[in-house]
């Protein structure tokens, strides 16, 4: 090997450092802040980003909107078929108590006529 080509550990840690500061200074030198290009790519991403931060927050309404709408048709539902239960076991109670004094007049007819059977 060529002794030229020969370097200590620190002098390529030295060379290292001193090309990683001249990267830095390279860098800054540019003064991205300064650059308008820059800007104007900046001032697009971020109404990139608010326009679909919107379309999200519409979604969600929207979705918001249509859980509770779903949630007011089944309470409907829910309240309508309560009321056809009531009006069935009201229907029913009726039925049974028009057939309990049916029963009792059939009864009541069986009784008399025995009683007018035994009185001969």
């Amino acid at each position: 090997m060529n002794k030229s080509k020969e370097t200590s550990f620190a002098d390529r840690l030295s060379t290292a450092a001193s090309a990683k500061k001249a990267a830095v200074e390279r860098f800054r030198a540019k003064s991205l802040t300064n650059d308008p290009a820059l800007a104007e790519r900046l001032a697009a991403q971020q109404a990139i980003s608010i326009a679909r931060d919107a379309r999200a927050a519409e979604r969600k309404a929207a979705r918001l909107a249509s859980d509770l709408a779903a949630e007011a048709a089944r309470a409907a539902a829910l309240e309508i078929e309560q009321a056809a239960r009531a009006a069935e076991i009201e229907k029913q109670a009726a039925r049974d108590v028009a057939l309990q004094a049916e029963r009792k007049a059939a009864r009541d007819a069986r009784y008399a006529a025995r009683k007018v059977r035994n009185r001969k």
